[in-house]
């Protein structure tokens, strides 16, 4: 079983920053059952719950990778330092602006309020380069075999592309346009929500929003969209005992980039979703139609990745009996020779 000070020997400033990232799940957990505030329609400790438990995962896998990691190590290590760095002081800001009862993103109300936002973009800003440049170093080393390696770059990839929704949500909304273009002020300046003001009715603890677009579903999925690739490759480990074609690690392969394509894709849709003002849970037709012709597409996709296993194997298998039919017939030649 591993430890607690193993885990930390994978990458301490990460590890610690997850750790603290607990301590701040439990306080926020206390208030949500004790502080009754609302912040723009949403519990007051919400928005801290939802980031402490997002950068505790995100901040352990990072860890664990840059612990498999051969080379470049001691850049790997520089750049999980400075994720480390930025999820602490965004972690920081968020629990500040709760405390003063404000809101952490969008917030231009008062100078402090908006260098706050300006702090938040540009920790954000440096996460995203640092997690690109380890998505580069993680593309020339190997890390186990060649499915979950895969896997992780694919992953790591789809994560930089859920990061990348987070500018959209700092353009200003047609509604604070007009009111930029008349030359009056606005205190909030962006949204996550398409369509509608901020605030309206959402899903439990993650409010998305159930009445409009809301550009935090796309956000989300593409973010973990790296847990989600490394369990799957994890379990196609696991199934590979049982399932003969997945004992293959050409068809596990094919299999991961199968679902990381579809799993690409679908964070691409849950984005074109929220951007034409649609919330994730009331899907139109055409939305509905793309998501069908995803999953059809997927699924040709993983019969092509398993029947090309099937097939390859029927041939080797073939090709070594063929071998082995010419070795013995070349011995019994030689045996009748006089």
């Amino acid at each position: 079983m591993v430890t607690l000070r193993e885990i930390r020997s994978w990458h301490r400033p990460l590890v610690d920053t997850a750790l603290l990232c607990v301590v701040l799940l439990l306080v926020s957990a206390v208030g949500l059952a004790l502080d009754q505030r609302l912040i723009n329609g949403e519990a007051a400790w919400a928005k801290p719950a939802k980031f402490a438990l997002s950068i505790t995962v995100y901040n352990l896998t990072l860890a664990w990778l840059l612990h498999l990691s051969h080379r470049w190590r001691r850049l790997g290590w520089w750049m999980g330092t400075a994720v480390a760095v930025a999820t602490a002081a965004e972690m920081a800001l968020i629990i500040t602006q709760v405390v003063r009862g404000r809101m952490s993103h969008f917030n231009s109300e008062t100078v402090f309020d908006a260098a706050v936002y300006s702090a938040m973009g540009t920790m954000i800003g440096g996460l995203w380069v640092a997690t690109f440049v380890i998505a580069v170093l993680l593309m020339f080393q190997r890390l186990r075999d060649r499915s979950t390696t895969w896997a992780i770059r694919i992953g790591v990839w789809i994560a930089l592309a859920g990061m990348a929704v987070g500018p959209l949500m700092t353009a200003p909304t047609p509604a604070q346009r007009e009111e930029l273009v008349d030359g009056g002020g606005v205190d909030v300046l962006g949204a996550h929500t398409v369509g509608l003001p901020d605030g309206g009715p959402g899903l439990p603890f993650v409010g998305w929003s159930t009445v409009a677009g809301d550009l935090r579903v796309g956000h989300f999925v593409g973010i973990h969209g790296l847990q989600a690739m490394i369990l799957l490759a994890f379990l196609l480990v696991l199934l590979a005992s049982r399932v003969p074609r997945l004992s293959d690690e050409r068809a596990r392969t094919r299999v991961v980039a199968v679902l990381g394509a579809a799993y690409a894709l679908l964070t691409a849709l849950t984005v074109w979703q929220a951007l034409r003002g649609q919330s994730v849970v009331a899907p139109d037709a055409l939305t509905l139609a793309a998501l069908v012709a995803l999953g059809m597409a997927t699924a040709l996709g993983l019969v092509w990745a398993l029947h090309v296993s099937s097939r390859q194997s029927d041939e080797e298998e073939a090709c070594g009996s063929s071998s082995t039919y010419t070795t013995s017939s070349t011995r019994a030649g030689a045996s009748t020779r006089p």
